[in-house]
């Protein structure tokens, strides 16, 4: 394998002129770009002042795409192509480019005939060859006739022409669930070209799947460590390319994309071996939570413990459960989290790799000096060892009744919708974490997406309203959560109630429909009923969790009792528990007019 391979981004994978997705490319680091001919026929600059724009740039312009339908077409359909062709060689001329890719055809033209297909394909390699210039050629997954790689392998070995070889699309092997295997036994030199996809697992149309919702290495299901891996070891040389068709990369800012584009293929690398990363972490759990603004602990069972040296910041404690309120700041929100990590230095270094350099902080006289880095959605990770943080907060002394609360389960952050893919891929590959499948499901107010990341033992919740309009009612747009954990839920919600804790109120339908949904002991829904605790189970554990409301503009609190091996984050309820804190918040906000 190669000790450090080349980068490549194709210019349809981002949003903006061709010149707003060039520098954005540049600016990220990747070292050329595929030229989409829609940005090309776009701009109003010669493909010679577009050569220029990328050297000037740092970038090498390392494919033109596409060229479509030309292969096994009847004699007269065969004449134009080869005009059109000759025009894409002038033009890549112009450009300094070297490959053009050819798409297997979908045209109605075209003949089910492989020795016909591999005849035209030679008459054009040829034209190319005595140009100095390459023909890639790829199977799309929907292609008429040619349709999987292996299949266009064949055609180009019956070709048999030094300038043509295949162009190898992860998306169009692994979404057909082709076996990538077999790739192996394609000559390195005949791989012209790779071009990387992620993409969710969705049992829809194939071309639908990949015009709208391919995403980048780590942000999907596909396995593409080994796909990539496959094509390293067949002795493929050119760069690492990502060919990402998404809705929503394309109207999002092109250098943010870019950037999230480059450590998708940092991480990639990363698990190939083929970059010097340190490891990341394992994280052992939370060292502490930050809110900012006035939050009411107290009556939560928590206990003011210290009080920071030189900021206006507070420590609150139960159990091992640590939470920060922060005076200076947004308030109402989540404003960082404490990640216990065995090696922060080594962390801060992978994350400083993984493009989340450290955020610039003040320490005072003998405070610990923690590293902190920025998560998607602004929100600061702090990467702490052990209690040394501990330190930085003069202890009051003080002490208070517990309500079993032992520590930190989790915790819920809402992503801007175009970031939500973003932060999947960062906390897999800045901390480690992995996510799990993601879920869609009917809120009051339209379809929330939403995914849990974990490793170690911290664990993350990622939301995301798919559509918002308007703010025709008092709506919290976006919640935040600590979910706290304990040994008895209902327990610790008698407890919250008699400290005098505002819980959510749940309605009593959906313990009517629980008592039928799980036949339950009557007993026990009673006692879920009587404290508004919410539940859930699957084939490891049951899984008892309970609100309150909400504490300040968008913040609340979970507390959850994890039965057996129960994994999951209760996301059959959310419906039910955002539906109760409209209605609190609605009700608040009338009371208070």
């Amino acid at each position: 394998m190669r000790p450090d391979p080349r980068t490549a981004i194709a210019t349809v994978c981002l949003s903006g002129t061709l010149d707003d997705k060039l520098t954005a490319a540049a600016e990220a680091g990747f070292d050329g770009v595929e030229l989409f001919e829609n940005d090309l026929l776009a701009d109003r600059r010669a493909p010679a002042e577009i050569r220029r724009r990328c050297t000037d740039l740092g970038l090498r312009i390392d494919l033109y795409q596409p060229f479509r339908d030309f292969e096994a077409v009847p004699p007269d359909v065969l004449a134009a192509n080869l005009r059109r062709a000759e025009h894409k060689f002038d033009v890549m001329a112009e450009l300094g480019v070297d490959t053009v890719l050819v798409c297997s055809s979908v045209s109605p033209d075209a003949i089910d005939d492989d020795d016909l297909a591999a005849e035209q394909l030679h008459l054009l390699a040829t034209r190319a060859g005595e140009r100095g210039l390459r023909i890639a050629y790829e199977a799309l997954a929907w292609g008429r006739f040619v349709n999987g790689y292996e299949h266009a392998w064949r055609i180009v070995r019956r070709a048999a022409h030094p300038a043509l070889g295949v162009c190898l699309d992860s998306f169009h092997i692994l979404s057909k669930g082709d076996d990538p295997r077999a790739i192996r036994a394609i000559p390195g030199e005949k791989i012209f070209f790779l071009q990387l996809a992620d993409a969710p697992t969705l049992p829809m149309d194939v071309l639908q799947w990949s015009r709208h919702h391919r995403l980048f290495p780590g942000q999907g299901d596909f396995d593409l460590t080994t796909f990539t891996r496959n094509v390293l070891d067949a002795g493929y040389r050119g760069p690492l390319s990502l060919e990402v068709f998404n809705d929503v990369f394309r109207q999002s800012d092109p250098r943010r994309a870019a950037v999230d584009a480059m450590r998708s293929l940092i991480s990639l690398q990363d698990s190939l071996g083929l970059l010097d990363v340190p490891a990341a972490p394992v994280p052992s759990g939370y060292a502490f939570a930050e809110v900012v603004g006035e939050t009411n602990l107290a009556a939560l069972g928590f206990t003011r413990a210290g009080v920071h040296r030189s900021k206006p910041v507070e420590l609150w404690t139960q159990g091992e459960a640590r939470v920060l309120v922060n005076a200076d700041g947004e308030p109402g929100a989540i404003g960082a989290l404490g990640i216990s990590v065995p090696d922060p230095a080594a962390a801060a270094r992978r994350a400083k790799v993984l493009l989340a350099p450290p955020l610039s902080r003040t320490a005072g006289p003998g405070e610990a000096p923690l590293t902190a880095i920025a998560a998607p959605d602004g929100t600061q990770i702090f990467l702490c060892a052990d209690d040394d943080w501990r330190g930085d907060f003069v202890p009051t002394g003080e002490s208070a009744p517990d309500a079993g609360i032992t520590g930190i389960d989790h915790v819920a952050l809402t992503q801007p919708f175009d970031n939500f893919d973003e932060a999947t891929l960062f906390y897999r590959s800045v901390l480690g974490l992995e996510p799990g499948a993601t879920a869609e499901f009917a809120a009051p107010f339209g379809l929330v997406r939403g995914r849990g990341v974990s490793g170690g033992g911290v664990r993350l919740t990622l939301d995301a309203a798919l559509v918002r309009r308007g703010g025709w009612a008092p709506a919290v747009e976006s919640p935040q959560h600590i979910a706290f954990t304990s040994a008895d839920a209902i327990a610790s919600a008698e407890a919250l109630r008699q400290l005098g804790a505002r819980l959510l109120e749940i309605p009593g339908n959906y313990y009517d429909d629980l008592a039928a949904r799980t036949g339950l002991p009557s007993e026990r829904i009673d006692a879920l009923r009587r404290h508004s605790v919410l539940y859930d189970r699957d084939d490891r554990g049951e899984y008892l969790h309970f609100y309150t409301e909400l504490a300040g503009a968008r913040v609340f609190f979970e507390v959850v009792e994890r039965i057996g091996d129960y994994r999951g984050f209760g996301v059959v309820n959310a419906p039910v528990r955002m539906a109760a804190h409209h209605e609190a918040r609605h009700c608040a906000h009338t009371a208070s007019r």
